[in-house]
């Protein structure tokens, strides 16, 4: 008649630690690990492994006593992702075990990588040794290691004055007063619009300004889907208008119409601010809206 199994439970503890000595090759490897080096030991074949050993593991021949500093940066060759870290390991927060081939090593070493992205892992990744506080003597000198620094976020914020001249003080005086002023050349009989002095083809002066209708047509335009302030929602679209009677188009927000309706060839006109509220600005334009004309055919 079976009988239920005997079970015993032991524990093997050492509650004042378990002291053993390390050998000329460890020593010298944690010494080096106290002042925050990494060193390897080379072998007569001219190999330098890391963790140093005493013997080389292809041959069995003994090491030369020549130690190398290595590293400090170093190579994933492979690793195994933790997800949940338990008691004992060197994180307290997602991490992977890697191999780790430190530059001018010839082998691996294990040890902790800090990456709460598993993706970020492959072979290649390029890892530096994070050092802890106070270097003891022991592998877990170095904390783990982390990701080489590819990208940085960087707050960027320009503040500047653009003063208006020559043209452009002629441009948007006439905004300022509700209409666009081109300039033809004489020589391409070209108009342009927004007003300039030369003319950008052939270089020729370019005298009088020309007050041009508020009304045009889309060419082309582009539907965005990123928020801005001057636009009246989210998506909107930004077009190039060809102005009645100009030659070349110029660029303004389009309002009034859902997006998806917006088409080349559809005929729009200028919504202006309120005349009180008019400066000196393109902002006195909120935005192009369309006019119901029939579209025109664009060639």
């Amino acid at each position: 008649m079976p009988s239920d199994p005997l079970v015993a439970q032991h524990v093997l503890e050492f509650p004042g630690g378990y002291t053993r000595t390390t050998g000329p090759v460890i020593g010298r490897f944690l010494s080096e690990l106290r002042g925050r080096r990494i060193v390897g030991v080379r072998t007569a074949e001219g190999r330098v492994l890391v963790p140093p050993l005493e013997y080389d593991p292809a041959t069995g021949e003994p090491v030369t006593g020549e130690y190398v500093e290595v590293g400090p940066a170093g190579t994933v060759t492979t690793w195994a992702y933790v997800q949940e870290p338990i008691d004992g390991h060197p994180l307290d927060r997602p991490f992977a075990w890697a191999t780790i081939q430190l530059d001018g090593a010839d082998t691996a070493l294990v040890h902790a990588v800090d990456t709460d992205n598993p993706k970020l892992l492959r072979a290649g990744l390029r890892v530096w040794p994070v050092w802890r506080d106070r270097p003891t003597g022991h592998i877990t000198d170095i904390s783990h290691f982390a990701p080489e620094v590819t990208k940085i976020v960087s707050t960027v914020r320009a503040e500047y004055r653009l003063q208006a001249g020559g043209a452009l003080r002629v441009f948007l005086g006439g905004v300022a007063r509700g209409v666009f002023l081109g300039g033809r050349c004489e020589t391409c009989d070209k108009v342009y619009v927004p007003y300039r002095m030369s003319c950008p083809e052939c270089g020729s002066a370019i005298g009088d300004t020309l007050e041009l209708p508020d009304t045009g047509t889309i060419t082309t335009f582009a539907i965005n889907n990123l928020p801005d302030p001057r636009a009246p929602e989210v998506p909107f679209v930004s077009a190039y208008i060809l102005l009645d009677e100009a030659d070349i188009p110029m660029i303004a927000l389009i309002g009034g119409v859902p997006a998806h309706e917006v088409r080349q060839g559809m005929r729009v006109k200028a919504v202006w601010v309120p005349e009180s509220e008019r400066t000196a600005s393109m902002a006195n334009i909120r935005w192009f809206a369309p006019t119901g004309e029939p579209d025109v055919e664009l060639s």
